[in-house]
C-alpha cells in the first residue's frame, strides 16, 4: 500500500506540472502515456498484496468490532466498506482480464501492441479501486495499532511459585472446602476422656 501511495503522490506531482489552471494537459499524447504507467505501475504494486486483501480485511473487521468505543475512529467502518468493494470490482476485473487475455490472437504476445492495448484498457478501468486502496488501506494498519495498544478485557492470570523441593506447599482454602470442613466438624462426634482415664499418650499412676 505504501507503493500505491508513493505511485499516486508522484502522479499528483506530474498532473500538476503538466496540466493548466482548467486540468487539461499541456500535451495529451505525453500526458496519456504518463497515466497508463500510472495505471500499470498501480497494479503491480497492489499484486503482492492482492491474495492477502481478503484476510486483511476480515482481520481489520474482527479488531474494529472488539475495540473500545473510545478507540474507534469514526471514519474506519465507512473505509473498510470501500476497501471490501474496491475488491469485489477487482476481482471481477481480473476474471474479465483473464478471459479478454485468453480471446487474444495467438500472436498477440506481451509487447505486441494487440496485448498491450488490452493490458492498457483493464489496468485503466482497475485504476479508481486500486486507488481507493491507497487511499484508504491505512486505514486497515490504524486499526491493527489501535487493536495492539487496546487494553486485554481479560486480568493476566497469577501463577503459583513452583514449590521447592521437599517444601509442603498450603493451598488457600476456596469457598467449598470452608462449608465441607464447617460441616464435619459440626457433625462430627468429640470424643471424651473419662475421669481417671489414662490419656493417649500419658501413664496413669
Amino acid at each position: 500500500m505504501r507503493d500505491s501511495e508513493k505511485i499516486l503522490d508522484a502522479w499528483d506531482a506530474y498532473s500538476d506540472e503538466h496540466t493548466d489552471l482548467d486540468g487539461w494537459p499541456y500535451d495529451d499524447h505525453a500526458y496519456g502515456m504518463r497515466k497508463s504507467q500510472r495505471d500499470a505501475d498501480t497494479a503491480e504494486g497492489f499484486e503482492p498484496l492482492r491474495y492477502g486483501a481478503r484476510h486483511l480485511l476480515a482481520t481489520a473487521e474482527t479488531q474494529l468490532a472488539q475495540l473500545p468505543k473510545k478507540s474507534v475512529q469514526s471514519r474506519w467502518v465507512y473505509q473498510l466498506g470501500v476497501l471490501r468493494y474496491a475488491l469485489d470490482r477487482l476481482d471481477a476485473l481480473h476474471e474479465q482480464w483473464l478471459i479478454t487475455r485468453d480471446a487474444l490472437p495467438a500472436t498477440a504476445k506481451p509487447g505486441t501492441p494487440a496485448f498491450d492495448d488490452a493490458l492498457a484498457g483493464h489496468h485503466a478501468e482497475s485504476w479508481s479501486y486500486l486507488d481507493d486502496w491507497a487511499t484508504h488501506g491505512k486505514a486497515i494498519r490504524e486499526i491493527n495499532t489501535a487493536a495492539r495498544n487496546a487494553p486485554s478485557p481479560l486480568l493476566p492470570r497469577r501463577h503459583a511459585r513452583p514449590p521447592h523441593h521437599g517444601t509442603e506447599v498450603t493451598m488457600p482454602p476456596t469457598p467449598e472446602t470452608v462449608e465441607s470442613t464447617s460441616s464435619s466438624r459440626a457433625t462430627s462426634p468429640t470424643a471424651v476422656t473419662p475421669p481417671g482415664s489414662p490419656s493417649r499418650h500419658g501413664h496413669s499412676h
